[in-house]
C-alpha cells in the first residue's frame, strides 16, 4: 500500500492525531516560559575576594597569583583572566562550552575552600558563582521620601519590602543598594582613654569579651537536661555605656568614662539616586529557568499589596522593567506572524481564486506553529526572540510545501481527473521532490545548532524551532494536507492550470526567456562569473558586526572620576549629570550608582559607577539621545569620562568579559611599557573616524599614604605595626567590636575616634599608641616614617600574563569597517616594543550531499547548488541598498537563501526525467519542466517574501533584531525566481551535454 493510500484509509486517525498535537500545543503555550534571550549557561565563573585596602601589587602576589594557579589546572578551562586592585581582585575563569557548568562550579568553590588557609587571614572569598542572563535585574524600583532619611528608607526597605518580594515564585534575589546602614557608635575621648592609660585595644576587647552569650555546655539535673548560657549581652545603649573597660587603681573604668554612645551611620563609600534624590534600590533577579514575564507581574501584585502597608510619604517607582521589552518584542514579532501569515493566504488565493482550496493550504500553518510550540516545550526552549523569530522566519518556508501539495492536487483536479484519484497521484508524484526539497534547507539549518559561543547560544534554538517547523510541515503536507483536499478542494469552477491572463502572459514570457538561455548556454556562464564578481564586490562595500542594534528604550551610562577623588568630589560632578539628564526630554526617569554598579560588578571603586536611564515611550532614537548627552558632558565635565551602553547589549558584552566593541589587548610583563604603549595606541584610533569613548586601559585607584614601620623604634617601645593599624584603623573607619540586637536584628557597635582624624594627615601623624615597655604613649610618627603614592594601578591578567586592553565604541560606523581603519592607523603610528604582542579582540557541502543521494547524479545537485549560492548576490545587494550590515543575523538569513533556493531548484529539475522518459529532448524536457513548476515556485517565493515583510520592516520593540534576516531572505528571493527557473536549467543542460 504506498503512502497515498494509507493517507486515504487511515484519514481519521490522522485527524485525531492532528488535533491531539494541536491541544498538546495550546496547552504548552501557557507552560513555555517567556525571556528576552535563550537561556544558557555562559561557561564563565567569577571569584571575587577582598582583602581591606590592602595595596593592588601585595594583592597579586598574595591571592591573585595563588588562585590563578589553583584554577589554570581544571578540567575544561580555555582561559584564566583577573583583575587586582587595591583590597580586591577578581578572577575570571572561562571553561569550554561543552564543559557541564553547573559540575564545574561545585570543583571551583571546593578549590576555593582549600585555598582558604593559604591566602591571608584577612582575606574574605565574596562571591564565587557562575554567569548567566539571570545575573541582571528584571525589574529594578526605587524607594524614595522627602521626610525621611536614608537609614530610614533602607531600614524600611529591608525589614518591609525586601522579604515578601523575596518569597515570590522565581525570584533567585533581591538586591537592596543604597540608603544607609543604622549602627551605634563608640566616640572616644582620646586625652581621657590616655590620662587612665588606656587603649582603643583595649576597649574593643572589652566589647568583644563582655556583650556576649555563649553556651557553656549542659547541666544533667533531676533526670533533666538543661541549657547553660553564660550572659552579658546589652540590649540598649545604657547597657553598653555600663560596660567595664579596666580597673585603673582598683577603681572600674566604664566605657561611659572614655566615650559617648550615639546611634549613628556605617561609614559611607557609596551614593545612590533616583531623579536626582537620595533613594534606596531594590533590584529584582529571577531564577535562570522562570518566566522574566510572569516573575515581574508576580513582583508587582505582591508591591501592589505592601503599599498599603509603607507610610504615605514613601514612594515606590520602578526604574527599570525588562517585562516590558519582553513582552513588546514577543508582542513585535508575534504580530509578525499573524501578519505574514494573511499576505501568504492572500498569495495562494490571487493565484488559486478558491479559498476552499487556500482554506487547505493554510490550516498547515496553525497546526505547525501549535506542534513547534510543543516541541519548545519538551525541549525547554523560551518564547524570546530567536524561538519566536524562528517561527517568522518560517511562516513562508512552512506553508511551501502545502502549497506544492495543494497545487499538483488542483491541477490534476483542473485537468478533469476524479477528486480521490487526483489526491493520490498528486501524492505519489510529489512525496519524492517534497522530502528532499525540506530536508535540504533542515540540513543548512542543522550544523547551526552545534555552534558555540555567544553566536552558538543565540541561533542555536532558532535554527532548532525552523528545523522542527519545516519538518512538521513536510508531515503536515504528506498526511494531513491530502486529507483536507478530499474535502475542501473545490471543483465547482473550471479554471485552466496557468491561471489568469496576468499568470499566463507571465508564463509566457518566461518561457520564451528559458529557451533563449538553453539556445545561448555560454552566455549563461558568462552571466555567472558577472554574478561573482559583483558579488565580492558587494561584499567589500557591507559594513560588518556582531549584532544588529536594537532600540531598547533605555541606556546604561557608565563614568569615571579622576583617580583618588573623594565621593563627595565624584557626587558634586555627578550632580551637573543628574541636570543634563532632567533637561533632556526624551528622559523619563533614571537612578545613579556611585561606587556600585547595576549589573556584574567585581571590583568597583568610589569614584566609578552607572546610571540607568529609562526614556520616554515616544522618543528620538537612542543613538541620537545619548550622542547629544556625550557631548554636553564632555564640554561641561572634562574631567569625568563616561560610556553609553545599551543595557542588554552591556549585559552580552559583561557576560562574555568583553563589554566594549573595540578591544585592543596588549600583552607584556614589563608593566611601564604596556602603559606606555596604550597611551600610544589610545591617541592614534582617536584619529579614526567613529571611534569614540577611547579608554586606554590604564585604572588607576586613586593615591596611597603608607605608614612604614621603623621595626627598631617600634621594638625599643614595644609597639607592632598591629597596634598601629588599629589605632589608625579606628581614627578612620572605625573598629566594629560587637552588636546589639534589637527586633530581631543585629545592630553592630563601631569605635571611632573623633571625625577630625578622618581629614587630616597631622592628625593622623600624631595619634598616640600605648606602649607596654615604658606604660606611657607613643606618637605614630616616632615609629612609622610616611610615604605618599600618587596613585596604584589595577594589574590586569589573561592567561597567566600580565596585560593592558585599550577600549572603545562606536559611532555612526560598523565594526568591520572600524577595525580595517584602525589596523591601517596603527600601522602608521605605533611599533610594540620587542617582547610585546598585540591581540584583536562547511553548509553548502552537506547541501550537496543530501542531493546527490536524492537524484544519484552530479548533474543535479551541481544545477542546483550553483543557483542557490548565485542567489547570495540579491541577498548582498539587499543589504546593500537597505544599508544594513554582515552580522550573525543577515548571515542566518544568507544561510536560509541557500536552503530555501535549493528546495526550488529540486522542485525544477524533479520533472525533467519524466519528460525525457515520454520521448522529447532534453531541452523540451525543461521548458515543459519549468512551465509546470513556475506557478507553485513563484506562489511559494511570493508566500515566503510576504511572510517576511513585516520582520524587513522591523515593526515593534525588539522586531530590529531580526531585520537583516529578514531583508537578506526577501532580496535572496527576488533574485532566486530568476536564478530557479533559468540559470539552474540552463546549467543542468550544459552539464548533461
Amino acid at each position: 500500500m504506498n503512502l497515498a493510500r494509507l493517507v486515504d484509509h487511515q484519514w481519521r486517525a490522522v485527524v485525531v492525531v492532528m488535533v491531539l498535537l494541536s491541544i498538546g500545543g495550546l496547552i504548552a503555550m501557557t507552560r513555555v516560559p517567556m525571556a528576552l534571550f535563550p537561556d544558557t549557561n555562559f561557561p564563565r565563573i567569577i571569584i571575587v575576594i577582598e582583602n581591606g585596602e590592602v595595596p593592588a601589587q601585595q594583592m597579586l602576589v598574595t591571592v591573585t597569583r595563588p588562585v590563578e594557579e589553583a584554577m589554570s589546572g581544571m578540567p575544561g578551562i580555555a582561559r584564566v583572566k583577573s583583575i587586582t586592585s587595591r583590597g580586591a581582585a577578581e578572577i575570571d575563569l572561562f571553561f569550554d562550552w561543552r564543559s557541564d557548568i553547573q559540575q564545574t562550579l561545585q570543583i571551583v568553590q571546593s578549590r576555593v575552600s582549600g585555598l582558604a588557609t593559604t591566602l591571608p587571614p584577612t582575606a574574605r572569598v565574596a562571591r564565587v558563582e557562575r554567569l548567566t542572563f539571570a545575573v541582571f535585574p528584571i525589574i529594578a524600583y526605587s524607594v524614595t521620601s522627602p521626610r525621611r532619611d536614608p537609614g530610614t528608607l533602607r531600614t524600611l526597605t529591608e525589614l518591609t519590602i525586601r522579604p515578601p518580594l523575596a518569597r515570590v515564585p522565581g525570584v533567585g534575589s533581591v538586591i537592596i543598594q543604597g540608603g544607609e546602614i543604622r549602627e551605634y557608635h563608640v566616640n572616644l575621648d582620646p586625652a581621657r582613654l590616655e590620662s587612665r592609660g588606656l587603649t582603643v585595644s583595649q576597649v574593643a576587647d572589652a566589647l568583644k569579651n563582655t556583650n556576649v552569650i555563649d553556651s557553656p555546655g549542659l547541666i544533667d539535673e533531676n533526670h533533666h537536661l538543661e541549657l547553660a548560657l553564660v550572659s552579658g549581652q546589652a540590649k540598649s545603649i545604657e547597657d553598653i555605656t555600663h560596660i567595664v573597660i579596666a580597673s585603673v587603681n582598683n577603681v572600674p573604668v566604664m566605657l561611659s568614662d572614655v566615650a559617648t554612645v550615639e546611634p549613628g551611620f556605617q561609614p559611607r563609600y557609596t551614593i545612590v539616586t533616583a531623579d536626582g534624590q537620595p533613594a534606596v534600590l531594590v533590584n529584582v533577579l529571577r531564577q535562570p529557568t522562570a518566566n522574566t514575564a510572569a516573575v515581574v507581574d508576580a513582583v508587582k501584585q505582591q508591591l501592589d499589596l505592601l503599599k498599603p502597608q509603607l507610610p504615605r510619604d514613601v514612594e515606590i517607582k520602578p526604574f527599570y522593567d525588562q517585562s516590558l521589552l519582553v513582552r513588546a518584542s514577543v508582542g513585535s514579532v508575534r504580530d509578525a506572524i499573524i501578519i505574514g501569515l494573511v499576505l501568504s493566504v492572500l498569495i495562494m488565493y490571487g493565484f488559486l481564486r478558491s479559498w476552499g482550496t487556500t482554506l487547505v493550504a493554510t490550516v498547515v500553518i496553525p497546526v505547525t506553529i501549535m506542534v513547534t510550540i510543543l516541541v519548545m516545550w519538551l525541549v525547554g526552549l523560551s518564547f524570546d526572540l530567536m524561538t519566536l523569530g524562528g517561527v517568522a522566519a518560517a511562516i513562508g518556508l512552512v506553508i511551501d510545501d502545502a502549497i506544492v501539495v495543494v497545487e499538483n492536487i488542483y491541477a490534476h483536479i483542473a485537468a478533469g481527473t476524479p477528486r480521490s484519484e487526483a489526491v493520490q497521484k498528486a501524492i505519489s508524484e510529489i512525496a519524492a521532490p517534497i522530502v528532499g526539497s525540506t530536508i535540504t534547507p533542515v540540513v543548512v539549518f542543522l550544523p547551526l545548532s552545534l555552534l558555540t559561543g555567544v553566536t552558538g547560544v543565540f541561533f542555536r534554538s532558532l535554527a532548532l524551532t525552523m528545523a522542527v517547523a519545516l519538518l512538521t510541515s513536510l508531515v503536515l503536507a504528506l498526511f494531513f494536507t491530502p486529507v483536507l483536499a478530499r474535502r475542501f478542494v473545490s471543483t465547482s469552477t473550471k479554471p485552466q492550470e496557468e491561471g489568469g491572463p496576468i499568470l499566463r502572459r507571465l508564463i509566457g514570457i518566461y518561457e520564451r526567456l528559458l529557451t533563449i538561455a538553453l539556445r545561448y548556454r555560454a552566455a549563461i556562464l558568462i552571466v555567472i562569473g558577472l554574478l561573482v564578481i559583483i558579488s565580492f564586490l558587494i561584499y567589500k562595500l557591507l559594513g560588518s558586526e556582531f549584532l544588529p542594534e536594537f532600540d531598547e528604550g533605555a541606556f546604561i551610562l557608565d563614568y569615571v572620576a579622576p583617580p583618588g577623588a573623594s565621593l563627595q568630589e565624584t557626587d558634586r560632578l555627578l550632580r551637573q549629570v543628574e541636570k543634563l539628564l532632567k533637561e533632556t526630554p526624551d528622559v523619563e526617569s533614571f537612578s545613579r550608582r556611585t561606587g556600585l554598579q547595576l549589573g556584574l560588578a567585581g571590583v568597583t571603586e568610589p569614584n566609578t559607577g552607572d546610571f540607568a536611564v529609562k526614556l520616554r515611550p515616544k522618543h528620538r532614537a537612542s543613538d541620537e539621545v545619548t550622542s547629544e548627552l556625550r557631548q554636553k558632558i564632555e564640554s561641561t565635565e572634562p574631567t569625568l569620562r563616561v560610556e553609553f551602553i545599551g543595557i542588554l547589549s552591556d549585559l552580552i558584552g559583561d557576560l562574555q568579559s568583553s563589554p566594549s566593541p573595540v578591544e585592543l589587548r596588549l600583552f607584556s610583563e614589563d608593566a611601564a611599557a604596556l602603559q606606555r604603549t596604550a597611551k600610544q595606541i589610545a591617541a592614534s584610533i582617536a584619529k579614526v573616524h567613529g571611534v569614540v569613548e577611547i579608554f586606554n586601559g590604564i585604572v588607576v585607584s586613586g593615591p596611597a599614604v603608607t605608614f612604614r614601620i621603623d621595626p627598631q623604634r617600634a621594638s625599643t617601645f614595644g609597639i607592632t605595626a598591629a597596634d598601629v593599624s588599629e589605632t589608625i584603623e579606628s581614627a578612620l573607619g572605625g573598629t566594629v567590636a560587637s552588636s546589639i540586637v534589637e527586633r530581631n536584628r543585629a545592630i553592630d557597635v563601631r569605635i571611632l575616634l573623633p571625625p577630625s582624624y578622618r581629614t587630616s594627615l597631622d592628625q593622623l601623624r600624631s595619634l598616640r599608641v600605648h606602649s607596654p615597655t615604658t606604660s606611657g604613649f607613643v606618637r605614630v610618627d616616632q615609629v612609622a616614617t610616611i610615604e605618599y603614592d600618587p596613585g596604584q594601578t589595577e594589574i590586569d591578567r589573561d592567561g597567566l600574563r600580565q596585560s593592558l586592553a585599550v577600549t572603545a565604541r562606536l559611532e555612526g560606523v560598523d565594526l568591520g569597517t572600524a577595525i580595517k581603519s584602525i589596523r591601517s592607523q596603527l600601522a602608521k603610528d605605533v611599533h610594540l616594543p620587542a617582547g610585546m604582542t598585540l591581540e584583536y579582540g562547511g553548509l553548502v557541502a552537506l547541501v550537496f550531499l543530501v542531493l546527490l543521494v536524492e537524484f544519484r547524479s552530479f548533474a543535479h545537485p551541481v544545477a542546483i547548488v550553483t543557483g542557490a549560492v548565485l542567489a547570495l548576490t540579491g541577498t548582498l545587494a539587499a543589504l546593500l541598498i537597505s544599508r544594513t550590515t554582515l552580522n550573525v543575523v543577515s548571515l542566518m538569513g544568507m544561510i536560509m537563501i541557500v536552503g530555501i533556493v535549493a528546495k526550488n531548484g529540486i522542485l525544477m529539475l524533479d520533472t525533467v526525467e519524466d519528460h525525457l522518459a515520454g520521448g522529447v529532448d532534453l531541452n523540451t524536457a525543461l521548458v515543459q519542466s519549468g512551465r509546470r513548476r513556475f506557478r507553485p515556485v513563484l506562489m511559494t517565493s511570493l508566500a515566503a517574501m510576504l511572510g517576511m515583510l513585516p520582520l524587513a520592516l522591523a515593526l515593534g520593540s525588539g522586531a530590529e533584531l531580526l531585520q537583516p534576516l529578514a531583508i537578506g531572505v526577501i532580496g535572496g528571493l527576488a533574485f532566486a525566481l530568476l536564478l530557479s527557473l533559468v540559470v539552474t536549467p540552463a546549467v543542468y543542460a550544459m552539464l548533461r551535454g
